[in-house]
């Protein structure tokens, strides 16, 4: 099994619309619900307003700090699921299932795990003991 990071992206709405939106709360529950039973969901969560964004750079060796997002687009990330699917194609599946996907675009992305993350850095020519595996999980 492969985990999968599905990014939710949706437009920042008025107030009437995202009260629209958070009725669909019950459905929510029942997807996290039965994604859990079947043992994909490792993690979900929401994130605040891109309002509560800060964003940090650092170039030149100068460190700066900015309020808001990094790009300037209609679509946000809103928030995240981590599931543990047997491949794309059941990941892409899930996906489809959310109920924000009528209004909302989900990326789909595999998460690289700790230990080829290593195999990737020695690769690159990186040397790194065995146990720093533990420190990028």
């Amino acid at each position: 099994m492969s985990q999968y990071m599905l990014l939710v992206y949706e437009e920042e709405v008025d107030p009437a619309v995202q009260a629209e939106r958070e009725r669909e709360l019950p459905v929510f529950v029942e997807l996290h619900r039965s994604l859990r039973e079947a043992g994909l969901l490792v993690g979900v969560q929401r994130l605040h307003s891109v309002q509560s964004a800060t964003s940090v750079r650092v170039r030149d060796g100068q460190t700066e700090i900015t309020d808001g997002p990094f790009a300037v687009t209609k679509e946000l990330l809103a928030g995240y699921y981590i599931l543990e699917c047997a491949d794309l194609d059941e990941a892409l599946q899930q996906a489809a299932r959310l109920p924000m996907a009528p209004w909302a675009t989900i990326e789909v992305r595999p998460v690289m795990a700790a230990d080829e993350w290593l195999r990737v850095a020695r690769e690159a020519g990186v040397d790194l003991p065995d146990e720093a595996v533990q420190y990028l999980a």
